[in-house]
């Protein structure tokens, strides 16, 4: 293991590897010295339409031998419990054991919360949500495994898994991703207390890049005539090459964002402000009196996190 490739003789999957950011992520943890398993479904159709495809992923894998590194690729549905085990077990059975876990695969199906459909809501929530927690559950179960065998009572384990701005301040046209999104904050910091005992990290970024699923997000927003685009997925994938590595080994249970040569670290949420009851419990009349004036001076319709997300988006 060297300083140029710290992950040599480490192993990962990553999902959703076969385009935009997981495909990305898949390259630089080859880069660094990883073997990877690339996960992939293969729809062609953002919204998890269209026939399933070994392609996308194939093709990384070629791309990653190509340049000298070890892939293989795996084409189930990560929103499929059976399906992950699946991922999983090949991983361990190609390579002996796993050491990393990235996160990424998903789709989009917009729609304003009073228009979406049951299946709208279940199919995003599937794939993002069950998807992450599918993987993580087997990921850790191997290493919990592993550990209790281990003369240390501890194993080499990092997860990296993929949130977005969107749970942060709300998206109105994306209830379900904004759901799912802040669904997976909540199931890392949890995975993150539950192995830190076995020498496993969890963390959560939320990425922005222009990607098929961000196309309409980032649609006003040009690609440069020249140099790197602020919006390339590879603005990102070095962010989760580092987390995978042995310098992240004090980063555990946190919320990063990342973009264009930036990295911010979101802190969990503080309290704001505190009122106390001078009664045995508040009444409506003292609620009243002491919340509307707080938020008097707030224009309508500007949500809890505004504030602060567009603070966020100046740095």
């Amino acid at each position: 293991m060297s300083q140029d490739r710290p992950l040599e003789g480490l192993s990962a999957i990553v999902t959703g590897a076969g385009r935009g950011l997981g495909r990305g992520e898949a390259l630089e943890l080859a880069r660094l010295g990883a073997a990877v398993v690339v996960n992939d479904f293969g729809q062609p159709g953002r919204d998890g339409s269209g026939a399933a495809s070994a392609g996308p992923a194939e093709q990384v894998v070629e791309e990653i031998r190509a340049a000298g590194g070890e892939a293989v690729a795996h084409t189930g549905d990560v929103g499929d419990f059976s399906q992950a085990r699946d991922l999983l077990t090949l991983a361990t059975t190609t390579y002996g054991k796993l050491d990393i876990l990235v996160n990424n695969a998903g789709i989009l199906r917009d729609r304003m919360v009073f228009s979406m459909s049951e299946d709208e809501w279940d199919s995003v929530i599937r794939v993002h949500l069950k998807g992450h927690f599918n993987t993580t559950r087997f990921a850790a179960a191997h290493w919990r495994d592993r550990a209790k065998a281990a003369a240390g009572g501890t194993v080499y384990g990092r997860i990296v898994n993929t949130s977005s701005e969107a749970f942060l301040a709300g998206s109105a046209g994306q209830p379900n991703y904004a759901a799912a999104k802040g669904g997976i904050v909540g199931l890392t910091t949890s995975t993150a207390l539950a192995l830190a005992k076995y020498g496993v990290t969890a963390n959560v970024i939320c990425p922005r890049a222009r990607t098929r699923m961000t196309e309409d997000v980032f649609a006003g927003f040009g690609q440069p005539a020249e140099g790197l685009d602020p919006l390339a997925p590879e603005h990102v994938a070095p962010l989760v090459g580092y987390l995978a590595a042995p310098a992240a080994a004090r980063i555990n249970g946190q919320l990063l964002v990342v973009h264009g040569g930036m990295v911010a670290i979101v802190e969990r949420p503080r309290v704001q402000a505190r009122f106390d009851s001078k009664q045995d419990t508040f009444d409506h009349a003292e609620l009243d009196a002491l919340l509307t004036p707080h938020y008097a001076d707030r224009p309508p319709g500007e949500t809890f996190a505004a504030a602060e997300v567009l603070a966020l988006k100046r740095q």
